[in-house]
């Protein structure tokens, strides 16, 4: 094996590791599909997600049974109506939309069984009548009141894996048909978990399938990795007369970081190892839509500086920025920041002020892994921004190979005598940088 093999197969094991740390003891609830319990290659999740529940993870399972409620009813022969989406349940319909829903929450779990996590499945759910809305009677269709969370958490507390099935029930016992997208988002945030997975039947969200709102950033293959709150919302309004079932993922997404969960997967549940792939990797594999800030700029700290050099390293060999020593970073600690992206560092920066009022923007480098997701546009862009609110007339930089880089980000070019007398006095001749400025207003 390459040492670059090595090298990438012994980042990606410490990057693992550092996520079942943070993780362990969290709270994570998977929302599950029929046809996603359905596809060949369900076990193999299930698997997974018994991994996870091993690890520390507190796993808690809703699955959804739309298609296999629609199987048992048309073996039954009872016809029942929709509106809105929502299925009108009647009362004739709902022993048997009771029997299928708990039918799918026992396959998953028998499944969890055969890979050693041990789960339960209960009536954890107070419901209430939906009632008559617009002239419409939704008979057994009820809406989710709340969760039962001390018994939910007493579960977790013991080790076990707790499955809701869509059925809820009022105070007096009578059964309710409820959506399961609805108790997983109630679910996720009575319990403050830290994510809710949808687990789904359908392609990952893609470049070429919708409008965007500018300011989206795409991986290389064309995947929307992310989405904050007020971009889903906007992505949601740009795409409001499509019918692409996707979107009313997004929309329960937003709906549930709204609630207070801070972060909501979309992922392809037919994919093999998705569950893993999209925890245990930044960039993952689906589309997180989050609500707390996943982006971070932050003053760098004494403890940063191994991964800062680590990261400046490959644009030092490449002749891009000049080396610097740790005790070079030490004594500027104050001007540099670095990105953060669930406690790990993927980008630095720095902004050295001088007496004449200017600021250098430099040391700016980004992991090589995620040199595509517009972390060093955003450092520099909030450099520039801490500039201008510090007063500052103008910000410069001097590069060798990323001239085209800061032409695009605002900058013009400037002449040596243009940068303040002790930065010039330090200018590398040989080096022969080229020198761009920014004028702030």
């Amino acid at each position: 094996m390459r040492n670059n093999d090595i090298k990438e197969h012994v980042e990606l094991i410490r990057e693992v590791f550092s996520y079942v740390h943070r993780f362990a003891g969290a709270t994570f609830v998977f929302k599950v599909e029929y046809e996603v319990a359905e596809h060949p290659l369900f076990p193999v999740l299930v698997k997974d997600l018994a991994l996870l529940h091993g690890m520390g993870i507190r796993t808690v399972i809703i699955p959804g049974a739309t298609g296999r409620i629609n199987e048992v009813l048309q073996r039954y022969g009872i016809a029942t109506e929709s509106v809105g989406g929502v299925r009108i349940s009647s009362p004739e319909a709902i022993p048997f939309i009771k029997m299928a829903a708990f039918d799918v929450s026992n396959q998953v779990m028998t499944l969890l069984a055969a890979h050693g996590a041990n789960a339960v499945v209960g009536n954890w759910v107070r419901a209430r009548s939906m009632g008559v809305i617009k002239g419409v009677d939704y008979g057994s269709t009820g809406v989710v009141e709340r969760i039962d969370t001390e018994l939910v958490n007493k579960i977790l507390d013991e080790g076990l894996i707790p499955i809701l099935p869509c059925i809820g029930w009022n105070a007096v016992g009578t059964p309710y048909n409820i959506s399961s997208n609805e108790l997983a988002r109630v679910v996720s945030s009575q319990l403050q978990a830290e994510k809710l997975f949808l687990l789904l039947p359908e392609e990952r969200l893609d470049a070429g399938d919708f409008t965007f709102p500018e300011g989206i950033t795409f991986n290389p293959e064309g995947r929307i990795s992310r989405l904050d709150i007020h971009t889903a919302e906007a992505f949601l309004d740009i795409n409001a007369s499509s019918s692409d079932p996707r979107l009313q993922y997004v929309k329960l997404a937003c709906e549930t970081c709204r609630r207070g969960v801070p972060r909501v997967h979309i992922v392809d549940g037919r994919v093999e190892g998705v569950i893993l792939k999209e925890i245990f990797s930044n960039l993952g594999v689906g589309t997180m839509v989050h609500g707390n800030d996943y982006d971070s700029l932050r003053p760098m700290r004494e403890e940063d500086i191994t991964d800062v050099l680590r990261i400046m390293e490959p644009f030092v060999e490449r002749e891009i920025l000049i080396r610097r020593t740790g005790a070079d970073l030490e004594r500027a600690a104050g001007d540099y920041v670095v990105y953060e992206m669930d406690d790990s560092i993927h980008g630095c920066g720095a902004l050295h002020r001088y007496s004449d009022g200017s600021g250098e923007i430099a040391g700016i480098a980004v992991d090589t892994r995620y040199d595509r997701l517009g972390i060093g546009f955003k450092i520099v862009s909030y450099l520039v921004e801490v500039a201008r609110r510090e007063g500052l007339k103008r910000v410069f930089v001097l590069t060798t190979q990323t001239s085209d880089w800061f032409q695009r980000l605002g900058f013009v070019d400037a002449d040596l005598d243009q940068i303040p007398p002790e930065r010039r006095e330090r200018y590398d001749r040989r080096r022969n940088s080229r020198i761009y400025q920014r004028i702030l207003e």
